[in-house]
């Protein structure tokens, strides 16, 4: 059990649907971290912004960003995460992957899709949601959109660190802020969120605030736009006595998701 996690928060700008280009500069954003971090978090859709593109963006598993996800996971010796457009049996995804240090790879498919901007129409729903057992620490990983529907990111007494990235538009910026808050208030639980900068192909803009939260809501990290690399650490000691001093998930309505 590692008792302390670091968590890297990489806020930064996505060239539109230039893979290539978006390795090149997240490259550039991880120089100085090895050994000061143990788990890099990039936004949804790194690689090529929000893209409805997906039968011409889409990458197999083993392809180049998978591939470059986990050569840097272990030039850095940490976990590296975030989502991507990925074929899989013959449907896209919109697919957190979680790569670590060894090469081996978890992910997590988007459960809810984006309707305003068409998404279940070019992406398959997921259908699990996953917790991550990391140095102890019990993660779960979610996807932008997914942020808005509680139940689906509620705790069952099955996590410590509860994780979006996203492509959240500047003109949704209180919701996105204001519900990464209530997730933590309500779970007992750490919350990261993190979210790109800068405006994309279809002409929406982001203004970042990515944030890292304890389980009162309070930010560990610093909050606004602009290029941003910033690493908060998590206690879980403090998360436990926190849960046994103030037990309200005790008092949580019993509930089967179908």
């Amino acid at each position: 059990m590692n008792p302390h996690l670091r968590v890297t928060l990489v806020q930064s700008e996505i060239a539109w649907q230039d893979p290539a280009a978006n390795r090149h500069r997240l490259a550039a954003h991880f120089r100085g971290l090895a050994g000061h971090t143990d788990l890099i978090v990039l936004p949804e859709m790194f690689s090529t912004g929000f893209s409805m593109d997906a039968a011409a963006l889409a990458e197999d598993m083993d392809g180049p960003t998978v591939g470059w996800m986990r050569e840097e996971a272990a030039a850095l010796g940490c976990v590296i995460t975030g989502s991507l457009i990925v074929r899989d049996s013959g449907r896209h995804f919109n697919r957190l992957v979680w790569a670590r240090p060894d090469g081996s790879l978890e992910h997590y498919d988007k459960r809810h899709l984006f309707r305003m901007a068409g998404e279940p129409q070019h992406y398959a729903a997921g259908d699990r949601r996953v917790t991550i057992d990391f140095k102890g620490w019990r993660i779960c990983p979610m996807v932008c959109y997914d942020l808005r529907f509680p139940v689906w990111s509620r705790n069952r007494g099955d996590y410590d660190l509860l994780l979006y990235v996203a492509n959240w538009p500047a003109r949704r910026a209180h919701a996105w802020s204001a519900l990464l808050r209530a997730r933590a208030i309500e779970n007992l639980s750490y919350v990261v969120g993190v979210n790109r900068i800068g405006r994309d192909g279809n002409g929406a803009t982001y203004a970042g605030d990515s944030v890292a939260l304890d389980f009162l809501g309070q930010p560990l990290s610093s909050e606004g736009g602009g290029d941003r690399v910033e690493t908060a650490v998590r206690d879980i000691e403090s998360l436990r006595a926190y849960r046994v001093d103030f037990p309200a998930h005790l008092d949580a309505d019993a509930f089967e998701l179908r």
